[in-house]
């Protein structure tokens, strides 16, 4: 009689052991309720900042969630990078992963969803080809630069899984720079998979290569089956209205006259340029910009959010602290009515930072205007 029982329940173990691991790897049919519409990225806090100890930890409290969810944002972006969340041994920095599980108590307390966005690794970074350093991105032909990437986001599971499915989303990679699109797909499914065997309903924010660019998201392949996902791109166009004074850029060293909506450079502006300047600003002297312009750049967008039925969302958007407020307005405008005509949602670039509409130092808004258009208020 032993022997009986012994023998039903090694097929019953077994049997729930197969089922464990068939139902483990795959994601479910349940399609969870992220559902996301207004908000705002938390930039240089968790990442591209070299603030740490007190001067982090004071940088975003619990107040400017509360502010977020009075003016109307329901969620925000959190870009973390692996500098500090990891040391050069892979060892965790404990700090980093308090602030960031802080971030998230606050979301839940005041309303508000989040994306955790893993934005710069050290084997990946989206502004290294622009600086002449593509070499130290490896991510796209090492495999073990990309089982890192996987590491990092176990590691990360392994904390954040406790967190609702409907309130917290994974972005496990920000604006990819593969020379191939097919690199960028492979990395895709390869992740995708890795953490659907941990996590099989969280929702996934996966963007489109060449810097999440809305002109890419054509070559996207989205693993198939799962609902559970958000298309995501970037859209900082034109340059030369959002990026007007950008020290960073070659269009930012233009200082003549801009013009939105329509021709953004007149002939007699670009005559007066500096002739190294002058290539930058071709395109802009017969090219007219304006919101049609705008819903023509998203069409590709909208047209592989319908093809695989999920939700769009544009990452980063927003205008460079000295640019003209009225053409900032105008801009942001017509931004605007695209998102809504078309039900996308979006987080602005950004928060406090030098797109952003609050001053930490001052702790007021530098630009009510601006906060006003975006809360529609």
């Amino acid at each position: 009689m032993k022997r009986i029982l012994y023998s039903v329940a090694v097929i019953v173990m077994t049997v729930l052991a197969l089922t464990a691991c068939t139902t483990k790897s795959e994601p479910t049919n349940e399609v969870n309720n992220f559902r996301i519409h207004r908000g705002t990225n938390l930039s240089h806090w968790l990442s591209q900042s070299e603030e740490r100890g007190e001067a982090r930890r004071l940088h975003i409290q619990e107040d400017d969630f509360a502010r977020l969810d009075s003016l109307g944002f329901d969620f925000v972006r959190i870009p973390i990078d692996e500098v500090q969340f990891w040391d050069e041994e892979g060892n965790k920095l404990p700090e980093a992963w308090e602030l960031l599980t802080f971030a998230l108590d606050q979301c839940g307390k005041y309303h508000l969803r989040a994306i955790v966005d893993l934005h710069i690794i050290r084997s990946h970074y989206f502004n290294a080809v622009n600086e002449g350093g593509d070499d130290a991105n490896t991510l796209f032909t090492s495999e073990e630069s990309q089982q890192q990437l996987i590491n990092m986001w176990y590691e990360l599971s392994d904390v954040l899984k406790g967190y609702s499915n409907d309130s917290v989303a994974y972005e496990f990679m920000n604006e990819p720079v593969a020379e191939d699109h097919e690199q960028w797909n492979q990395l895709i499914a390869k992740v995708h998979k890795a953490l659907r065997e941990r996590e099989p309903q969280r929702t996934l924010v996966i963007g489109s290569n060449m810097w999440q660019s809305y002109g890419t998201i054509k070559y996207l392949k989205v693993p198939e089956g799962d609902k559970n996902i958000v298309l995501s791109f970037h859209y900082y166009n034109p340059m030369i209205l959002t990026h007007y004074g950008a020290w960073w850029t070659p269009v930012g060293r233009y200082t003549g006259k801009v013009n939105y909506p329509g021709i953004l450079v007149s002939q007699e502006d670009y005559e007066a340029a500096p002739d190294s300047l002058k290539p930058e600003l071709e395109d802009y002297l017969t090219e007219e910009w304006n919101v049609d312009r705008i819903r023509a750049d998203f069409k590709d967008a909208i047209e592989a959010a319908k093809k695989y039925d999920l939700q769009l969302f544009c990452g980063e958007w927003g205008v460079y602290e000295p640019v003209d407020r009225e053409l900032a307005y105008k801009w942001t405008k017509d931004m605007l009515t695209v998102f809504d005509e078309f039900d996308i949602a979006w987080t602005t670039w950004c928060y406090d930072a030098d797109f952003g509409f609050w001053d930490q130092q001052k702790h007021e808004f530098k630009d009510k205007g601006l906060v006003d258009l975006l809360t529609g208020k």
